[in-house]
C-alpha cells in the first residue's frame, strides 16, 4: 500500500507538473484580483475540501507568515447543505450557494475520485456559467467532471485511498508554490 501510493505520487510529480502550474497560475491571479478560492466534494473528498481551504485561511507553513487568504469549503455548512439538499436536491448542495458566493475569477476545485459525483459536477457546470475557473481533483479516467474543467489534476488510480493521498499531496504542492509566488519575492 504504502509503496503503491508512493510510486503513484512519484509518477504524478513528473507527469501532472504543467497542470499543477496551471492550477497555480489561476489560483494566484484570483487571488491577486481579490477573488476567492471555492472546494467541494463528498465524504473524504469533502474533509479534503476543508483542509485544503483552511491550508490557504490559517497557514500551510509555520515557517511563512502571510495573510489569511479568502477560501470556501462548500461543505462546511450543514444548514445550507441540508437545506440545498432538501429544497433543491442533494445534486444542488454545492451549486446552490455557489452561485450567491461566487464571481467570475474566483476559482472553484471540484473533489471528486470517480470524476461522477452529480453535486460536484452540478457546481462544476454552475461555475463555468459564471465564469468561473473550474479545477478538478479527480481520479481514474477523471469521469464526466474532467470535460468540465479548465484545469485537471488527475490522478490515474482506480483505489479510492490512493487517489485521496494523492489528491492532498497535489493540494499541498499548489499551495505550497501559491505561497511561494505570493509571498516570497
Amino acid at each position: 500500500m504504502m509503496e503503491d501510493g508512493a510510486a503513484l505520487r512519484r509518477r504524478l510529480a513528473t507527469e501532472a507538473a504543467p497542470a499543477l502550474i496551471g492550477v497555480v497560475t489561476a489560483c494566484e491571479a484570483s487571488i491577486r484580483a481579490g477573488g476567492r478560492l471555492f472546494f467541494c466534494g463528498n465524504g473524504g473528498s469533502a474533509a479534503d475540501a476543508q483542509h485544503l481551504a483552511t491550508e490557504l485561511l490559517v497557514r500551510l507553513r509555520s515557517s511563512v507568515e502571510r495573510p489569511s487568504w479568502p477560501a470556501i469549503a462548500l461543505t462546511l455548512d450543514p444548514a445550507v447543505l441540508t437545506a440545498g439538499g432538501n429544497d433543491y436536491g442533494f445534486d444542488q448542495v454545492f451549486a446552490r450557494p455557489l452561485s450567491g458566493l461566487g464571481r467570475a475569477g474566483d476559482v472553484l476545485f471540484g473533489i471528486t475520485t470517480s470524476g461522477r459525483s452529480p453535486n460536484v459536477i452540478k457546481a462544476l457546470e454552475t461555475a463555468r456559467a459564471m465564469g468561473i475557473v473550474t479545477v478538478g481533483l479527480l481520479g481514474g479516467d477523471g469521469g464526466p467532471a474532467k470535460a468540465l474543467c479548465d484545469h485537471v489534476l488527475l490522478v490515474p488510480s482506480a483505489e479510492t485511498a490512493r487517489i485521496q493521498e494523492a489528491h492532498i499531496a497535489l493540494g499541498h504542492a499548489v499551495m505550497e508554490l501559491l505561497e511561494d509566488r505570493l509571498v516570497r519575492p
